[in-house]
């Protein structure tokens, strides 16, 4: 069967339809979601194109997204950032929608769109007024069989990736925290994760033309893809519109993937970095974890809450308020598909010395370890990641994200309801046993982050 593309005339149509202006589909999609649990549908076209359909009539909007298993993990040594690249390169244009003609087209029809890209996948997304949902899959059909990948569109992203690295990573303040370029490479010495999800721009400026050809023959062929459609749809002419636009774009190659394992850390990493960007040091520390899905990043995530969410929580407490040592703190993990990392730390207040937030973060890891939280701030907790839970569904947006990531990364599609029964189930005594298990100072990164000297 032939692929049936838009006409000029349709498209001129579509220009033509009554528009819903970005801040009216910004209200409704604020209000979309409510109910806890998220009904879907999950096939898969006879290419390999996994399709997920989640109905919502509360609103007349409809996201139409594609996640494509590929990421910065996926890329050989010496040509890093061809995942990130590629995010920027297939807004290009297609042999059908003019170069510059994407984002035009997108908001002339009264919608949004975006993408991002992480070590594990990229994801393509727009959302439109429901009655442009034909036009949403049209486009992202075109970009997974016609992008136009030529000579001009990559030196032209080339230097939108140039900029965007200097803004956002090179002269972002922290940014070597936030962007784990001043903590992966201490991690991981065999995982791709060592790496960044930007790459290097040496590698970028060194590949040719056939190199990103060949890259996206590999990696964005239907049956290394999943389409996510929600919102104000009717399943089954949705269904055949999926079938109309997808169905014929023949097979990609099939990708293999081998799994890296790390050797455990057995001994403190010591580190400092420096940072052109800053003035007030830091002290952080830094945990290998288990990958996404992994029981254990579920408790880690309720260890991370218990120390600096708010001004309620431990460290902040201690460190912030009592001994005044810290201007802020902060917890987080960044849990990726194979591997993750936990970060901790403080910004270290006037002369505070760093070895005295170290100490103090210390201490406070140490209760953990040693004594149960109270019920009181159990129940707090589980309070939060309610709270959280119904926040991440409360968009048609963020529902399509989490129904294409739990499919992609997870493989369970259904987490988007048991997410939350996971953490319910999440005990006291599991707390203090995580605690026990990974925070600890003989695997960890020890780091000292501070300002770059003046003489240097």
């Amino acid at each position: 069967m032939k692929v049936t593309y838009l006409s000029t005339n349709k498209l001129n149509l579509f220009k033509m339809t009554k528009k819903i202006s970005l801040s009216v589909i910004a209200v409704l999609l604020s209000v979309v979601g409510f109910a806890q649990q998220v009904d879907y549908e999950l096939y898969t076209l006879d290419n390999g194109l996994d399709v997920i359909l989640h109905q919502d009539k509360t609103a007349p909007v409809v996201t139409v997204g594609v996640m494509y298993h590929v990421g910065a993990k996926d890329e050989v040594e010496g040509r890093t950032g061809f995942a990130h690249f590629f995010e920027h390169l297939l807004f290009e244009g297609t042999e059908n929608i003019e170069r510059g003609e994407w984002f035009d087209i997108v908001s002339a029809n009264g919608g949004q769109n975006n993408a991002n890209t992480t070590f594990d996948r990229t994801y393509y997304y727009e959302t439109f007024p429901s009655n442009n949902l034909e036009l949403g899959l049209w486009m992202e059909s075109e970009r997974m069989l016609h992008p136009v990948i030529n000579q001009i569109g990559v030196d032209t992203q080339n230097e939108v990736v140039k900029e965007e690295k200097r803004t956002r990573v090179d002269n972002a303040p922290y940014g070597k925290i936030i962007y784990s370029t001043g903590i992966n490479p201490y991690l991981f010495e065999k995982h791709p994760y060592k790496g960044s999800v930007i790459g290097t721009m040496d590698d970028l400026d060194a590949a040719e033309l056939d190199e990103f050809l060949d890259f996206f023959d590999k990696f964005y062929g239907p049956n290394n893809a999943t389409l996510v459609i929600a919102g104000d749809i009717e399943l089954d002419q949705t269904k055949e519109l999926a079938e109309k636009y997808f169905g014929s774009i023949p097979r990609g190659k099939d990708v293999s993937r081998i799994k890296i394992e790390e050797e455990p850390i057995e001994k403190t990493i010591v580190a400092t970095e420096y940072d052109d960007n800053i003035q007030i040091p830091a002290k952080i520390f830094v945990y290998r974890t288990p990958g996404m899905g992994d029981r254990d990043t579920y408790v880690l995530d309720m260890i991370s809450s218990i120390l600096t969410d708010g001004k309620s929580s431990r460290m902040y407490k201690r460190l912030v308020d009592d001994e005044k040592i810290a201007l802020q703190v902060l917890a987080f993990g960044n849990t990726l598909e194979d591997y993750g990392t936990y970060v901790m730390g403080g910004l270290a207040m006037g002369d505070a010395d760093l070895s005295e937030l170290g100490t103090s973060i210390d201490d406070e890891i140490e209760k953990l370890k040693t004594e149960l939280i109270s019920e009181r701030e159990y129940e707090k907790l589980q309070n939060k990641f309610e709270n959280r839970y119904v926040s991440s569904n409360a968009s048609i947006q963020g529902i399509a994200s989490s129904l294409a990531t739990y499919h992609v990364l997870y493989d369970d599609v259904d987490l988007v309801n048991k997410e939350i029964e996971i953490y319910r189930s999440i005990t006291r005594e599991e707390i203090k046993e995580v605690a026990n298990k990974y925070l600890n100072a003989s695997s960890r990164l020890d780091l000292d982050y501070l300002p770059t000297p003046k003489d240097q």
